[in-house]
């Protein structure tokens, strides 16, 4: 019996795709063209996809921002042989034309089940995501978890089929760690995340230019002179603080680990609690991936006219919640809304407090993503070569693939590095060499 077989058995069901408007492909078929002829890793495993096919008769069930890099993204898998079947991760983030364009294909791309459109409600995003794992996947590409929990909750009789699958970002290897502790994760998955050419680019350079990408085409302010606030100082709050160093702001960085709260400090950036930077900020941008780290304590205490957004991957950073059941609010400007405090201070909240580089921009820059999703594709790869030998739990992505997309990228580059000669790798490798005094 087929693995599609085995999962219609199981109670898989293939539903049409739910897409806003499928007239919108064109535009949308425009910006995956202009995202592939930036993309020259994915371009290579493509090729090499296209002969070798690692997926095929293999569903793989994708949620990841529905945007042109993800589009090239399934494009690339399904040259593996995969049918793909994608929604969003976040409801804001999803551009309608790339979502139509991939469901309808086009000349030599298949057309694929997507089920994604921007400003879903929650029970439409929920659905979209249900929708896309009751294919029945063999392999899961998840964005911050949604896939997983869902998969665990109320969908374990599909499970039997699930090889194991890839996690895009620092909050879904959380939810991981977590599943994993207390062995409630049933299959193996790869810590895409985790992998060097992941997080030193695409967390750290990404996420530093496109969340002033989306802050900067949304407020239209300048930001040299203002007070910027940064909650965590992982490799995301560096990217972000080092470009706000760069246009000229002054940079505040809250922390609750201490080692990171050190590093922000020598690295020339004010350390403090939220609590006292919240009277100081003209502009606060939170990067944790944990809730209430702005709330109404901190609202009291900001000056007349201080925004606010999220970096993270859930919109529970900022308490928007609060703000909307407790004050006066109107929209000032496109994806800006403000709110009145009972002092007569006026807050503003870019994009709902969801990821501002994708809700209020187009995300990561191209090439980046190139270097993150070919992660995705090797590990997506190595999952479907070697599920049999992996117990499930949290894989680390191979060192093999994290140097392969790291020279690969150099090669794009036009760059070349040196190698050791047979006597320095003896040299390094030994420990009762003498050395001539």
């Amino acid at each position: 019996m087929t693995n599609n077989a085995t999962a219609a058995a199981n109670g898989a069901v293939v539903h049409e795709s739910e897409v806003r408007d499928v007239s919108l492909a064109p535009s949308g078929e425009r910006k995956i063209q202009w995202a592939w002829r930036n993309m020259p890793l994915l371009q290579s495993i493509k090729k090499e996809f296209e002969k070798t096919k690692p997926f095929e008769g293999l569903n793989i069930t994708l949620s990841i921002h529905m945007e042109a890099k993800t589009a090239v993204l399934c494009r690339t898998l399904a040259a593996g042989g995969a049918t793909m079947y994608a929604a969003g991760c976040n409801p804001l983030s999803t551009q309608d034309d790339v979502a139509a364009a991939l469901s309808l294909g086009a000349d030599g791309e298949p057309p694929m089940k997507v089920f994604a459109w921007h400003n879903s409600t929650a029970e439409e995003y929920d659905r979209h995501l249900t929708k896309a794992l009751e294919s029945g996947p063999n392999i899961i590409i998840d964005d911050g978890g949604d896939l997983i929990n869902i998969m665990h909750t109320k969908l374990q009789h599909l499970m039997p089929g699930v090889y194991g699958g890839c996690e895009e970002t620092t909050t879904g290897i959380m939810r991981l760690f977590s599943m994993a502790a207390d062995k409630s994760l049933k299959f193996p998955m790869v810590a895409v995340n985790n992998a060097q050419c992941k997080y030193l680019f695409d967390n750290r350079y990404g996420t530093g230019q496109s969340v002033w990408d989306g802050i900067n085409r949304t407020t239209n302010l300048v930001v040299a002179g203002k007070d910027v606030v940064i909650a965590g100082y992982g490799w995301c709050g560096k990217g972000i603080a080092m470009r706000a160093k760069g246009f000229g702001a002054r940079v505040i960085v809250t922390e609750i680990d201490p080692v990171k709260a050190l590093e922000a400090s020598m690295d020339g950036f004010d350390v403090m609690p939220m609590e006292r930077a919240a009277e100081l900020g003209d502009l606060f941008i939170t990067a944790t991936g944990c809730l209430g780290v702005i709330t109404q304590k901190h609202f009291d205490k900001m000056k007349d006219g201080a925004i606010m957004c999220n970096a993270g991957h859930f919109n529970v950073e900022v308490d928007v919640e609060w703000l909307d059941n407790n004050t006066e609010s109107a929209e000032h400007k496109p994806n800006i809304m403000g709110y009145t405090l009972d002092n007569g201070k006026k807050v503003f909240v870019i994009a709902e407090g969801r990821l501002v580089n994708l809700a209020s921009g187009d995300g990561h820059p191209v090439e980046i993503m190139d270097m993150s999703f070919a992660i995705q594709a090797l590990a997506a790869e190595f999952i479907a070569e070697n599920h049999s030998k992996l117990e499930p739990g949290v894989v680390a992505v191979p060192k093999e693939i994290d140097q392969n997309v790291a020279f690969m990228k150099l090669a794009a580059d036009g760059l070349a590095i040196d190698e050791l000669n047979p006597e320095q790798a003896k040299y390094l490798l030994s420990w009762d060499i003498e050395v001539d005094a």
